[in-house]
């Protein structure tokens, strides 16, 4: 099925690689591991429904798929083998065929075949795989080939003695062999992004292509087949309008110029730094910055030039323009919204539309801004906020139910009471005071609403006075004396109580600050 094979984002890299970076179709299904075949079908697919660059925003993954993959009857009949040999003879005669073409064009006539998966293993046990060593040609302002030297540089605290290791970044050109260096203090997910920021702007462009290997903090899942890029390192290359192409694990030669690179860092840069002793990471740099530019300057030995004339040749011009505005430094987290339509990042909780509890969404945030991801589209949007624990909550994100919940608050609530009676505003009132919590009394007040809408307001004014009488707060009680009918029944009358016995141990009636009453059935 397309939406599994090749994912709504995949396809949206393709179009944007196609249009944006302007590779050619060949180049694209390389870096996306797809046929060249596919890359095609997608394009042509994209023309005929007439897509253009950039998709429009409201445009999210289901309706992309929907439009480019519109439901197909299932294909029904026999299953034919391909004629292998055929297969085999079209591989060796022509390198640029692949076995994602050839099973392509062996569907087009067979629908009903075998899947593509099947048909590469029984290929597999009809002959040998052989191995192609490809010899690559780097053209100008193409490939940007990224990597940490083996070694480290140690710098001390001048506060305690102790010294901590920096990591040395190394970038290089693929045409010139123009090289950058720097050092970080780790080789994270932070400090790795920013080293490409700055390599970009060392070399004042960004190429077509970034070749890291695969490592931890780029590469979210290594693969030998289909990496998985971090959505950060992802996200940093579409700003730049760069395709990022992992090497294959123990391929040396996918990164023969890196490995170059590093090995001339570690000679011309690392090893002459071996006896100086810095006392900070910007000490260090500034020490890296002036034997790269003498690497830079050094004319090759077998060649005539240096890398920087080459570079000021062949890959300057041919770069990309930088964007106007830096990257700003983003990390994505999947998360599922929960009940209460909320979702965490890093210990503070920011609201989604309530339609979304219980999906799943991606949140992209930064040191400013928080933003909810779901299948391509923004729905929501937080300032960053360090409050732990805390909430930021939109009020539109609520159900309408929950908004006009809110609206309420105990002034409120008492004008409301006023409309009903004067002693439902004193039972109100005393539920406000006599709950241990104000909060539980508000709410408890709300419960009058609907007995108001079953009962009528005669009769909860009149239940509301008999609660009074007897000092009931609880709503519940109120509940009862409607239910049973206690309501409609006359109060009993407050008669002066039976006058007190005199008697010298007897406090009399002026000891108290109000004569007693009581309360006695007609």
């Amino acid at each position: 099925m397309p939406g599994k094979r090749s994912p709504m984002r995949q396809i949206r890299e393709i179009l944007r690689l196609h249009h944006e970076v302007h590779l050619g179709e060949r180049q694209i299904a390389a870096i996306c591991l797809v046929g060249k075949g596919t890359v095609q079908r997608y394009l042509q697919r994209a023309a005929a429904v007439g897509l253009a660059w950039p998709l429009p925003e409201d445009l999210d993954d289901a309706q992309l798929e929907k439009l480019l993959f519109p439901p197909a009857p299932a294909p029904a009949g026999a299953r034919p083998l391909p004629d292998f040999t055929k297969v085999h003879h079209e591989l060796k005669s022509n390198h640029s065929v692949t076995l994602q073409l050839l099973w392509e064009e062996y569907k087009e006539s067979q629908p009903g075949g075998i899947n593509y998966s099947w048909f590469c293993e029984q290929y597999r046990d009809w002959t040998r795989h052989l191995d192609v060593v490809l010899r690559q040609e780097h053209r100008a302002g193409e490939k940007m080939f990224v990597d940490h030297a083996g070694d480290t540089i140690p710098v001390i605290n001048p506060a305690t003695g102790e010294t901590r290791p920096a990591y040395v970044f190394v970038a290089v050109l693929g045409a010139s062999n123009y090289t950058y260096s720097e050092a970080t203090w780790t080789r994270d997910l932070t400090d790795w992004i920013s080293s490409h920021t700055r390599s970009l702007q060392f070399f004042e462009g960004a190429p077509k292509l970034v070749v890291p290997d695969q490592w931890r903090a780029g590469v979210s899942r290594p693969c030998y087949w289909e990496p998985e890029l971090n959505r950060t390192y992802q996200d940093w290359a579409l700003h730049n309008g760069v395709a990022i192409v992992p090497a294959r694990p123990r391929h040396a030669r996918d990164k023969a110029k890196v490995e170059q690179g590093v090995l001339l860092t570690q000679r011309w840069v690392v090893a002459a730094l071996r006896h100086r002793q810095f006392f900070s990471l910007g000490q260090l740099n500034e020490a890296i910055r002036e034997l790269v530019d003498k690497l830079n300057r050094k004319p090759f030995r077998k060649l005539p030039g240096s890398r920087i004339e080459l570079y000021e040749k062949l890959d300057r011009p041919a770069l990309a323009r930088l964007p106007n505005q830096s990257y700003v430094f983003a990390q994505w987290k999947k998360i599922r919204v929960g009940l209460d339509y909320h979702v965490e990042v890093e210990g503070h909780h920011y609201s989604t539309p309530y339609q979304l509890v219980g999906q799943q969404i991606e949140v992209r945030y930064t040191a400013s801004l928080v933003e909810i991801i779901c299948r391509g589209k923004r729905v929501a949007s937080h300032p960053r906020s360090s409050q732990v624990p805390g909430y930021s909550t939109e009020p539109s994100h609520r159900s309408k139910s929950h908004q006009r919940y809110l609206e309420w608050n105990p002034t409120r609530l008492l004008e409301w009471a006023g409309t009903v009676g004067l002693f439902t505003v004193r039972f109100v009132e005393g539920l406000l005071t006599h709950h241990p919590h104000p909060e539980a009394g508000f709410r408890a007040g709300m419960g009058l609403r609907p007995l108001v809408r079953e009962y009528g307001e005669t009769r909860v004014e009149a239940a509301c006075t008999r609660a009074v009488r007897y000092k009931l707060y609880r709503l519940a009680n109120v509940r009862s004396i409607l239910t049973s009918g206690l309501d409609q029944q006359a109060l009993p009358q407050l008669v002066p109580a039976t006058p007190p016995v005199e008697h010298g141990n007897i406090r009399g009636a002026d000891y108290y600050a109000a004569p007693a009453v009581k309360e006695v059935a007609r």
